[in-house]
């Protein structure tokens, strides 16, 4: 496993994190934490980038919004439009779901349809878990906000 980790119990831990492109002082919002989100993971973020989440309350700029996102949690697009808000221009979005056969398994083809809806595009799906998947979105640079 890497040399960069920390715990002896741990060494997947900040590979798992490296893999979403992360960087040391990053601001990482996280919306939809619940029981079931991969704690690990949530350390390995912080690890990487030095820094505690913010919530959807933040008044800060971000880098990176981390979705938590089941499907029984609402409508996709809503949830996109509403972490909008804070990302800054470049910055990406982690939509975090339950992989196949798990409760709460969002299908691949609603991610791919509320996504443009909401000035998104998807650009890479990752394993990061035994129970979750990493889908990346951005704000493609002919549709960013002024």
């Amino acid at each position: 496993m890497s040399a960069t980790a920390d715990h002896a119990d741990g060494k997947e831990q900040p590979n798992m994190a490296a893999r979403l492109g992360l960087e040391a002082g990053w601001i990482v919002q996280e919306i939809g934490y619940d029981d079931d989100s991969d704690n690990e993971l949530r350390d390995a973020i912080k690890a990487v980038t030095g820094e505690e989440f913010v919530d959807d309350q933040t008044d800060e700029v971000v880098d990176v919004v981390l979705l938590w996102f089941r499907d029984d949690d609402g409508d996709l697009v809503d949830a996109f439009f509403d972490i909008l808000t804070d990302l800054k221009a470049g910055g990406v979005v982690w939509l975090l779901t339950p992989k196949v056969g798990r409760d709460g398994y969002v299908e691949g083809s609603d991610i791919a349809e509320a996504a443009p809806v909401a000035g998104l595009s998807t650009t890479s799906t990752l394993s990061i878990s035994a129970d979750w998947s990493a889908t990346k979105l951005v704000v493609p640079k002919s549709g960013r906000r002024g």
